[in-house]
C-alpha cells in the first residue's frame, strides 16, 4: 500500500486515529475528516485513491457523500469502502449499488481493512486504465470527415452499432474499410471482447480452413501442435473477413454453415465447437458481378449483406482531405517526437486537386513522409512531392518516366537541403558538394524559385 492516498471519514476521533495508524504503518499517505462536508472539500483539494467512509455522519450522511463522489469523472473518482457499526444487509446492498467497493462492519479488523483497502485501490486503478484504453480505442477508430458521404456513414454506424447484424463493407483498396470494421466493433456491445482480422486474400487455399476453424494435433502432415482458429479466437467478439471476395468456393460453403449454425468442426476434430461471433466482411470487388461469374455463392452473399456499407473513395470527398491530412500530421509528429506541423493554403490546394488512386492510405503515407523528411513547422507547396503538384485534377493514370522520377527525387532533396540551410544557397551548395552557380542552374531547371535568404 506504499504511496496510496487514503482519506478516512468518521465522526469518532478514536476510529480516525486507529485507522490512520494502521494504514500509515502499511506505507499509505493518510488524511482524516470528521464529516461529509469536510470530506468533499478535501477531495476537491487533493486527489485520493481511496475513501474509508462511515455511513452515520453529522450533516450529510455517508451514502449521500458516496453518491456525490460517484458523480465525479472516473479519473478523478477514488474507490470507496463503507464502514458502519450499525449496518444491515439493506444498507450494504444500497451502498454497493451506489458504487462502493465493499462494506465493513465495526469493530474493524486490521488485516481485513488492509486487504480490502489494497484491493479497492487496485480495482479502481484497473477501471481507470480500462476506461482510458476504451477512450483511446474509440478515438483511434474515429471516422473523420465532414463530407456528406462520411456524415451519412457515421449516422449509419450509430443506428446499427448496438445490433448483432452482419455487415458487408464495400470500397476501393485504401479507403479505410478495416477502420470502419473496427469502429463498428468499438461501438457495439462486444467492444470489450476480441476483434479478429482474417485477410482472405493472403492465406493459401490449403491453409485457410485451418486458419479459420483451427485443427487438432496430427490432423494432417505438419500439424505438430493443435491450433485455435480465428472463429474460436473471436468468440463473443467480432470476426472481420477482409477481402472476402477472394475466398474460394469451398471455403465459402464452410463459412456459410458456420453463419447458419454458429458452430464448426476444427480440422481433424470429432466434436463440433459452438461459438458466438459477429461477422463483418469487406471487399473491393463487385460481389454481384462475382456471383454472375460463378466466383461467389449467392446464398453467402445474402447472409453477409444484411447491413451494406459503402466507403467512398477519397477523390469523391475532397473536402475531407484537410481534416485527414492534419490528423495524420498530428499522429506522426507525436509518434516521431517532432514539432507540430501545419499545411499552408497552397499545400492544401495541391492535396485537394490530386486524384489519390491509393485513397486514404496514400494520403497517410504521404503525411508520414513529410514529417520524416521536413524539419520545418510550415509545410508549403515546395514540400509536396512533384507528381502531386503536377496534377491539376484527376488525370488519366500513367506510369511516370525515369527522367520524371529522377527530377522529382532531385527536387525534393535540394529543397530539403535548402530548408536545412535556412534558405542560404551557399550553405546548401556546400552540403550538396556543388558550386553555387551549378546549384542555381539546377534550381532553375527543376523549377525551384530563389529562396529568401
Amino acid at each position: 500500500m506504499k504511496g496510496f492516498r487514503i482519506l478516512i471519514v468518521d465522526d469518532e476521533p478514536g476510529i480516525r486515529s486507529s485507522l490512520s495508524g494502521v494504514l500509515e504503518d502499511e506505507g499509505a499517505v493518510v488524511a482524516a475528516a470528521p464529516g461529509g462536508e469536510e470530506a468533499l472539500a478535501e477531495l476537491d483539494r487533493v486527489p485520493y485513491d481511496l475513501v474509508l467512509l462511515d455511513i452515520w455522519l453529522p450533516g450529510i450522511d455517508g451514502l449521500e457523500v458516496l453518491a456525490r463522489i460517484e458523480e465525479r469523472p472516473l479519473g478523478e473518482r477514488p474507490a470507496v469502502v463503507m464502514i458502519s457499526g450499525h449496518g444491515n444487509i439493506e444498507t450494504a446492498v444500497r451502498a454497493t449499488k451506489l458504487g462502493a467497493f465493499d462494506f465493513l462492519e465495526k469493530p474493524l479488523g486490521i488485516e481485513k481493512v488492509t486487504v480490502v483497502a489494497r484491493n479497492a485501490v487496485l480495482q479502481r486503478r484497473l477501471e481507470i486504465e480500462n476506461g482510458r484504453l476504451r477512450d483511446e480505442s474509440t478515438a483511434r477508430y474515429q471516422i473523420l470527415g465532414e463530407s456528406v458521404p462520411m456524415k451519412a456513414l457515421r449516422q449509419q454506424l450509430a443506428l446499427m452499432a448496438g445490433t448483432n447484424g452482419r455487415v458487408l463493407i464495400y470500397g476501393e483498396s485504401g479507403v479505410g474499410k478495416e477502420l470502419v470494421a473496427h469502429a463498428i466493433h468499438a461501438l457495439s456491445p462486444r467492444a470489450a471482447e476480441p476483434f479478429v482480422v482474417v485477410n482472405c486474400a493472403a492465406i493459401p487455399e490449403d491453409l485457410i480452413e485451418s486458419e479459420l476453424f483451427g485443427h487438432v494435433k496430427d490432423s494432417f502432415p505438419g500439424a505438430h501442435e493443435a491450433k485455435t482458429g480465428k472463429f474460436m479466437q473471436a468468440h463473443l467478439g467480432t470476426l472481420f473477413l477482409d477481402e472476402v471476395g477472394d475466398m474460394s468456393l469451398r471455403t465459402q460453403s464452410k463459412v456459410l454453415r458456420v453463419l447458419d449454425e454458429q458452430r464448426f468442426q476444427p480440422v481433424g476434430a470429432i466434436e463440433p465447437v459452438q461459438v458466438d461471433v459477429r461477422v463483418v466482411a469487406a471487399t473491393n470487388k463487385n460481389i454481384e458481378d462475382e456471383i454472375e461469374r460463378g466466383n461467389f455463392r449467392e446464398d453467402l452473399f445474402y447472409r453477409l449483406n444484411v447491413i451494406p456499407f459503402h466507403v467512398p473513395p477519397l477523390r469523391e470527398r475532397a473536402e475531407d482531405i484537410p481534416v485527414l491530412a492534419q490528423h495524420f500530421l498530428r499522429e506522426f509528429t507525436t509518434a516521431y517526437g517532432r514539432k507540430p506541423k501545419e499545411l499552408t493554403h497552397e499545400a492544401l490546394q495541391i492535396l485537394a486537386a490530386y486524384h489519390w488512386p491509393g485513397n486514404v492510405r496514400e494520403l497517410r503515407n504521404l503525411m508520414e513522409r513529410i514529417v520524416i523528411m521536413n524539419p520545418q513547422v510550415r509545410i508549403d507547396a515546395r514540400h509536396i512531392p512533384l507528381p502531386l503538384r503536377r496534377a491539376p485534377g484527376p488525370p488519366p493514370l500513367r506510369i511516370a518516366s525515369l527522367q520524371e522520377v529522377r527530377e522529382a527525387a532531385e527536387r525534393d532533396y535540394i529543397l530539403k537541403k535548402l530548408d536545412d540551410a535556412g534558405g542560404n544557397v551557399t550553405r546548401a551548395a556546400e552540403a550538396l558538394g556543388l558550386e553555387r552557380s551549378h546549384l542555381y542552374r539546377k534550381m532553375k531547371a527543376l523549377g525551384i524559385g530563389p529562396p529568401k535568404e
